[in-house]
């Protein structure tokens, strides 16, 4: 018997191919927004820690100033960078599923065709097995007359 083969398979291959590709570039993507977002976690400690450091008099006070203003800039530039990357992100995501859905399609077509080969296989092995059948009750009745 004839083996199952799917029309599209290399269509189907490189569907899939294409969502893994748009999947790695969603995890980079993610990983960018998460290392901006640890950045910012760190400069927000460390603005808090600044206080304890610059005590005492007029210089001192004036370089803390200048510290916190210099990490309050660095946090809003961190800021817009994540907002940058959540929307590199969310335009990845959108890539991916967009992808994932494009490879579905195609396997839920092989799944139902390959459903009608099996189908197919079956009721011709039913047939020739009730043929069989039959020519061994028609033999079975001519020897016995």
């Amino acid at each position: 018997m004839k083996k199952f083969s799917f029309n599209l398979e290399k269509v189907l291959s490189l569907r899939k191919f294409r969502e893994q590709e748009t999947e790695i570039e969603l995890g980079k993507a993610i990983g960018v927004l998460s290392e901006i977002e640890r950045n910012i976690r760190t400069v927000a400690e460390e603005r808090i820690r600044s206080g304890d450091m610059f005590a005492g008099n007029g210089a001192m006070i004036r370089s803390y100033m200048m510290y916190t203003t210099r990490l309050d800039m660095q946090k809003e530039h961190l800021l817009a960078e994540a907002a940058r990357a959540e929307l590199v992100v969310e335009s990845c995501r959108s890539r991916y599923i967009e992808a994932s859905r494009d490879r579905k399609v195609l396997d839920k077509l092989k799944d139902k065709q390959a459903a009608a080969y099996r189908k197919t296989i079956f009721a011709e092995e039913t047939k020739a097995l009730d043929d069989q059948a039959a020519s061994r009750n028609e033999l079975s009745r001519s020897y016995a007359v």
